[in-house]
């Protein structure tokens, strides 16, 4: 084991004497989602390396940086592990909003279940603004969080038995579908490999094209592209054109690294 535990406490600023309980687990899912971003610039910089326990240790806690779903989600499942918790990691295909299809690149979304009692939720801090901050159960009941509201509903797709609904606070009015996801079918080190390859090769991949870094905040969120910089603040948005100094000096800033 490679003792994320102590380093990801540090990293989010969490006490070595906190119990990871059930209860617990939405404190630390806020404090991941404010401290560490969703973001794919290794990929846009052409520096990816292959997914190992070593890789992400050392990418997001020793270095600073945040990453995507199959990163930030292997990494929760190594701190969730290492605190006892009956884990395993999914795999899934996220719903297209746009074009209202399942995502042309596959099962390349990662996340976690959790088996507590008897009772299976999905635990997931890789899914960009989208997060539910709360452990979700897989019986169709409803978490509220400071994000809005999600539920995960048994439903058979081509990709899976479960789908992922959202309603985020200030910008859905209606539930939409977030993901569809295997709830038996464990996903390794392999598997999270060929998710990175998909998205850094696959021409449709949404993460290939354009550097993106988002972060949750405590009034809303932050997202920063190439050439824009949004902040979401109670229900308001600001965006801003820059250009690609104004770009790193936000990197810096917000994200810092």
């Amino acid at each position: 084991m490679s003792h994320v535990n102590e380093l990801l406490r540090k990293r989010i600023g969490l006490s070595m004497s906190e119990e990871i309980t059930l209860q617990t687990l939405p404190t630390v899912l806020e404090k991941i989602a404010k401290e560490i971003p969703f973001e794919n610039v290794c990929i846009i910089d052409d520096k990816t390396t292959e997914i190992t326990d070593e890789y992400v240790k050392h990418k997001i806690l020793n270095e600073g940086e945040g990453g995507l779903c199959y990163e930030l989600n292997y990494l929760l499942y190594l701190f969730l592990t290492e605190n006892d918790f009956h884990t395993k990691l999914v795999r899934g295909v996220v719903f297209d909003q746009v074009n209202q299809k399942w995502g042309s690149t596959g099962r390349t979304h990662v996340a976690n279940v959790i088996t507590v009692n008897g009772k299976k939720y999905i635990v997931d801090t890789g899914f960009g603004v989208n997060l539910p901050l709360k452990p979700v159960p897989l019986t169709g009941d409803i978490v509220t969080s400071s994000n809005g509201e999600f539920r995960v509903e048994k439903k058979e797709t081509e990709f899976g038995d479960y789908i992922f609904y959202m309603k985020l606070k200030h910008k859905h009015d209606e539930w939409k579908m977030g993901y569809s996801f295997h709830s038996e079918k464990d996903a390794g080190v392999t598997d999270l490999n060929e998710v990175q390859k998909i998205i850094i090769e696959h021409p449709e991949s949404p993460f290939n094209k354009k550097p993106l870094l988002t972060k949750i905040t405590d009034r809303g969120s932050i997202v920063l592209t190439e050439d824009s910089f949004t902040v979401w603040i109670n229900g308001e948005v600001r965006k801003e054109e820059i250009d690609s100094e104004e770009f790193f000096r936000l990197r810096k800033c917000y994200f810092g690294f």
